[in-house]
């Protein structure tokens, strides 16, 4: 993909995720009757299908590869496992469910593309002839050429009769690690995704966009209570309208319960519940609190820290939470915690700063472009360095091809798993 093409796409998010005319119409869910009589697919075949694939057919509307990673949500005692496929193309992704029956492997779902508000149906089959056979070995030996998905997809609700076919090509890239963290909890309500920004709904819902973690957007109400909400100010851009206005920090925890709903009808979540939610309920392994609060915080956000990283050991889970600090006056904060040294943090700032604060993570601007050298010395420290807010494609293909990051925040995690996957 070239820059050019690049920035159009960019100008195309840019122009309709600003528009509050556009609407994305969710395709009917078909995955129940077309999975009913199916059974559960086995944690070893989970893992053997995912991979880099060839896109056979559908090229046209969707690119010549596609990475197909699994993600799960669990609920109680049920857990839902959920196949997403990543393209190079519009920064279209889907997302199926599946089961099986005779060997043969059943898929519905929809898709989506993020330029713009296209989405539609998707059904697929592995029969046994065409990888089914091997999957169900206790041991899978997958190789080039070894499984083939067939299938359609569809427009809207249309019968999904245009032709897919999804060829297995090599494993996904693994040689080194990269954290995919998604903005806003998961992603934006100017998206149009099914469930809003910073609730607890998204936080469940962003696995399936290939995210490994989440930036979260930290503010205290009047009584001293954490809640996720981005802007300063309640608005008409993330919530539906309930009389109130002006600074969300204004207002108790009860009155914005009982009186505000996000966009698409959730409650503004507390730190806790968003936190519980990704621990127990996700496979996310990172935390990024974005810090914010007007008001000082920091003891009380170090201490739920610190009660998250005892719940994540209790439960045999990689789990990291990292306060971030994106001004000098967090700094400042932060350095008044009798255990700064010891909690961690993501600095915004400058290395010294990040030193300073004895940081896990650097955070610094795309803008300043790769810092190989730097990122080297960060390294070379013991500390990670993840860059931040990474949408563009092209500008994503070359930080991940040429820089040495260990993280990306960007509003569009379908494009980094990409282009992270497919190398």
């Amino acid at each position: 993909m070239t820059i050019r093409s690049s920035l159009v796409i960019l100008a195309a998010l840019a122009a309709w995720s600003c528009s509050q005319d556009a609407e994305v119409v969710s395709p009917s869910k078909t995955a129940e009757w077309f999975l009913s009589e199916t059974n559960p697919i086995r944690p070893s075949m989970r893992t053997a299908m995912e991979g880099v694939y060839r896109v056979v057919e559908g090229q046209g509307m969707f690119g010549d590869l596609v990475a197909l990673k699994w993600s799960y949500v669990a609920n109680g005692p049920d857990t839902t496992y959920l196949l997403s496929g990543f393209f190079g193309r519009d920064v279209a992704f889907f997302e199926l469910e599946g089961g099986t029956l005779d060997s043969v492997f059943f898929f519905a779902g929809t898709w989506r593309k993020m330029v713009n508000t296209e989405t539609g149906l998707v059904r697929l089959t592995i029969t046994r002839s065409q990888g089914g056979a091997q999957l169900f070995q206790p041991l899978p030996v997958i190789g080039k050429d070894s499984i083939t998905f067939v299938g359609g997809w569809g427009s809207g609700n249309d019968n999904p009769s245009t032709t897919m076919v999804l060829r297995y090509d090599r494993p996904l890239y693994q040689a080194t690690r990269l954290e995919i963290v998604a903005h806003r909890g998961g992603g934006r309500t100017s998206d149009l995704l099914p469930v809003s920004e910073n609730s607890v709904e998204m936080v469940r819902y962003t696995g399936r966009l290939g995210s490994t973690g989440i930036e979260i957007d930290i503010h205290i109400t009047r009584d001293g209570v954490p809640i996720l909400y981005h802007d300063s100010n309640l608005n008409l851009r993330l919530t539906q309208k309930s009389g109130l206005v002006g600074p969300v920090e204004e207002y108790t925890y009860a009155q914005l319960q009982g009186l505000v709903r996000l966009i698409n009808g959730e409650r503004i979540p507390t730190l806790q519940e968003v936190l519980d939610a990704a621990l127990y309920q996700t496979g996310l392994r990172f935390v990024w609190l974005d810090m914010k609060a007007v008001q000082a915080s920091m003891p009380l956000i170090r201490e739920i820290q610190k009660e998250y990283v005892a719940k994540a050991a209790a439960a045999g889970r990689e789990f990291e939470v990292l306060i971030g600090l994106p001004t000098q006056d967090k700094v400042d904060e932060f350095l008044t915690l009798p255990d700064y040294q010891q909690a961690g943090a993501l600095c915004e700032l400058d290395v010294e700063k990040v030193r300073q604060t004895n940081a896990r993570v650097w955070g610094p601007r795309w803008t300043e472009g790769t810092q190989v050298e730097l990122v080297a010395q960060m390294q070379g420290e013991g500390r990670r360095v993840f860059v931040w807010t990474l949408d563009v494609p092209a500008y994503v293909q070359e930080y991940i091809a040429n820089g040495r990051f260990d993280g990306i925040l960007s509003n569009y995690p379908t494009i980094v798993a990409y282009y992270h996957y497919v190398r």
